[in-house]
């Protein structure tokens, strides 16, 4: 079993470390009080989760040596508990706030800090003591893609499949709302003007031999290829789940369903989670 702390200062980035952790397979519990700790991981082994993540901060009231205590007593039971600790710098901090206009959670306790950078400062002499014992990432003018990626990376999670679809359109009726990236066909040559293949679509036999026809169908094909191929990685280190690209000819009946299965085929043959509508 693998238990994740996710701990440091607050507005940091903890929310989407721990967001990514559930995207990755993780059980995730936001602000568990420390003294459920052991029994909640536990119950949870008993169930069968192998991969939990648990949120503890400043919120949680909590001491050091009770967290320490309870972290050696899980290991020494043969549970892979790792910390991980964000930080960022005080400026960083107090503009995120100002972003959010969210109040920091010392802001709310009786002693509050009469600021908030005092409240900073504060929270960050409090969680120091387990500075030592964790992985340590500063987001400072950290984007959130970088630091998803980090904390895959801390995690040993595999990569965040993405599932990519070719979806064929007609631009008379409009392109799909949920189109990433839009190639348009028409410039191909148009099945539609032989009476013969009207009936048919991109699909059907007639049509696809009319298309192989011209090298420049080809062409488009491979053009399309190249800049998906090209552009993918980057869309998986943006943590994307979803990516579609629309292939649209005037009716969406012969160039573009040709033009999309075409490119479906090609790209299952190289990566999983390809679909075709």
């Amino acid at each position: 079993m693998q238990v994740i702390v996710v701990t440091g200062l607050s507005g940091s980035g903890k929310s989407i470390a721990l967001k990514q952790l559930e995207d990755s397979g993780f059980y995730c519990i936001d602000n568990l009080p420390p003294s459920y700790l052991s029994s909640v991981t536990r119950h949870l082994q008993t169930v069968g989760r192998e991969h939990v993540a648990v949120s503890l901060d400043s919120r949680s009231d909590m001491t050091f040596k009770e967290v320490a205590d309870c972290f050696e007593e899980l290991s020494k039971s043969g549970i892979d508990v790792r910390v991980l600790y964000l930080t960022a710098s005080t400026e960083a901090l107090v503009q995120r706030y100002s972003e959010t206009r969210r109040q920091h959670p010392l802001s709310l306790k009786s002693n509050a800090p009469a600021t908030l950078t005092g409240a900073i400062e504060k929270e960050r002499e409090m969680l120091s003591p387990f500075l030592p014992h964790s992985h340590l990432i500063d987001t400072t003018g950290m984007r959130p893609s970088t630091l998803q990626h980090w904390v895959r990376k801390f995690a040993s999670a595999k990569q965040d499949s993405l599932i990519l679809t070719f979806e064929s359109f007609g631009f008379k009726e409009g392109i799909p709302l949920a189109s990433d990236l839009v190639f348009d066909v028409r410039c191909l040559p148009n099945p539609f003007w032989e009476k013969s293949l009207r009936s048919f679509t991109g699909r059907d036999k007639p049509v696809m031999d009319f298309l192989k026809g011209y090298p420049e169908v080809g062409e488009m094909i491979d053009d399309i290829d190249n800049f998906v191929q090209k552009w993918l990685p980057k869309y998986r280190e943006q943590n994307r789940h979803y990516l579609t690209v629309s292939i649209g000819c005037t009716g969406g009946q012969h160039r573009s369903e040709y033009v999309a299965e075409a490119l479906a085929t090609r790209f299952s043959e190289r990566t999983e989670g390809v679909i075709l509508r």
